[in-house]
């Protein structure tokens, strides 16, 4: 077992403070000198720890961080892959403490204090872990393993630029297995590895009726309004059983065995607990599947926003011109993005009324991946966590995306294993994100020994 010192801890999480308070927003270029300054920040943590080298790599977007610590070419190499950009804080007024002016607090899931700010778990005190892993491994003499990094500043915004980084690159990133921290587990108490990602659609539609703002007396009942046809046309995406309505969207979908979904039964879920957590009145979503399921191997829609007309203070009488909606749809293996969007868009203007024009844009997407079981990474993951934790982790799909996952094996030819340490009340992509500092510090301990195990069962397969 590894025994990370107070002071080693104390040094970590204030550099990680550090970071936290770089407001790295990749969807608002108002904060591209911020986004800059996280990667040179990371690039300069990576060389303090000890990398041969460490590189800011620019892209036609925000910059990739390459780093690297090849010991001896006839060992196995590991490709830690994470993101030092975060999600826009707002709304700002829900945050009990400013996003990026970082505080410890505790809480009853964290009584060992969490660390609140925008980014704590997703995914930079993640990404970390693996820097300060990294160090702890050269400092103690323990790393058994090469050792490449690739963090990026655009996952957030879909990675656009990575996939021809990674063409342009591949022999530099030539790896035996991808390492990844961007997920999370069941508890503290009970790890779990994710062995899937959902993949994700994202589309942003615009309904446009009149060629300007009407006053709602004088035109009210005599012309399209477009917020209330928008309403209609998204409550048309879903049926009275939460299924979805597009034709062809649940062709692909691969359909999960009785033996599985009994097997993921197994792994601990509390539905009361999960009411009470989110303070919902009951469970919603489409029939026939456990909340577990829902969201995990069956695909979704969701509005993520909708605007349009006045919604400043007090009242404006009007009929607005045009209705805004952003919607994600979450997919499972065997689904394609691209070919979802276009399923989608077909349908949407499809149900439209002729008083209107619909405009459907995509803005990205990725595909599903599953992670087998039986892959070595998985296997030196797995023993990982339970000699970490003491007990063994169970394997659990995610319903969350990293849409670049699938590109790395195709590309690159090499499994990806998904080592997160965060929980599902950590509120990522939401005000008071936090990480647990037991979870930082576990995660710095923990994989150690994936390197340690991965070098060994390599071994056996050569």
């Amino acid at each position: 077992m590894i025994q990370l010192t107070q002071k080693d801890k104390e040094r970590y999480l204030n550099e990680l403070i550090d970071l936290l308070k770089i407001p790295s927003i990749s969807a608002n270029s108002a904060y591209a000198n911020d986004v800059h300054a996280a990667a040179q920040w990371v690039s300069t943590s990576l060389e303090k720890a000890g990398a041969d080298s460490a590189k800011i790599e620019p892209t036609a977007g925000y910059p990739i961080v390459y780093g690297e610590k090849i010991i001896d070419p006839s060992l196995p190499t590991v490709l830690v892959y994470g993101h030092y950009d975060v999600q826009p804080p707002d709304p700002l007024e829900l945050w009990d403490s400013p996003a990026f002016e970082p505080v410890i607090k505790t809480t009853d899931i964290h009584p060992e204090g969490a660390i609140f700010a925008r980014g704590a778990c997703d995914d930079k005190g993640q990404m970390y872990m693996h820097i300060k892993a990294f160090e702890w491994m050269i400092q103690n003499d323990q790393l058994s393993c090469n050792v490449k990094f690739m963090i990026e500043g655009e996952e957030e915004v879909g990675s656009d630029n990575l996939e021809a980084f990674i063409k342009t690159n591949k022999e530099n990133l030539a790896c035996d297995i991808i390492l990844i921290s961007d997920t999370g587990m069941i508890s503290n108490a009970q790890p779990s590895i994710t062995t899937g990602l959902r993949g994700l659609s994202y589309m942003e539609v615009t309904v446009t009726g009149p060629n300007r703002d009407l006053h709602s007396g004088l035109y009210g009942g005599a012309v399209a309004n477009p917020i209330n046809i928008l309403a209609k046309m998204i409550a048309e995406l879903q049926d009275d059983k939460n299924k979805i309505t597009i034709p062809g969207f649940y062709d692909k979908v691969v359909t999960i065995t009785d033996e599985e979904r009994a097997e993921m039964a197994k792994a601990p879920f509390d539905l009361k607990e999960y009411i009470e957590a989110i303070d919902l009145g009951d469970i919603h979503g489409e029939e026939g599947y456990s909340t577990p399921e829902r969201q995990s191997i069956r695909p979704t829609l969701d509005v993520n926003g909708i605007w349009g007309g006045y919604t400043g203070e007090g009242a404006k009488t009007v009929i607005a011109s045009k209705a805004h909606a952003k919607i994600s749809m979450r997919l499972v293996p065997n689904q394609d993005w691209e070919e979802i969007g276009q399923l989608f868009e077909k349908h949407f203007k499809a149900i439209a009324p002729k008083s209107v024009k619909v405009e459907v844009i995509a803005h990205h997407g990725g595909e599903p991946y599953v992670t087998p079981i039986d892959n070595i990474g998985y296997k030196a993951a797995h023993k990982a966590y339970a000699t970490s934790f003491g007990v063994d982790p169970f394997p659990q799909r995610d319903g969350g995306s990293i849409p670049i996952v699938p590109l790395f094996e195709k590309v690159l030819g090499a499994k990806s294993v998904l080592m997160g340490f965060g929980l599902d009340s950590d509120a990522i992509h939401s005000p008071n994100e936090h990480f647990g500092l037991f979870n930082f510090y576990k995660g710095i301990e923990t994989i150690p020994l994936f390197y340690k195990n991965f070098a060994e069962l390599s071994k056996t397969v050569n």
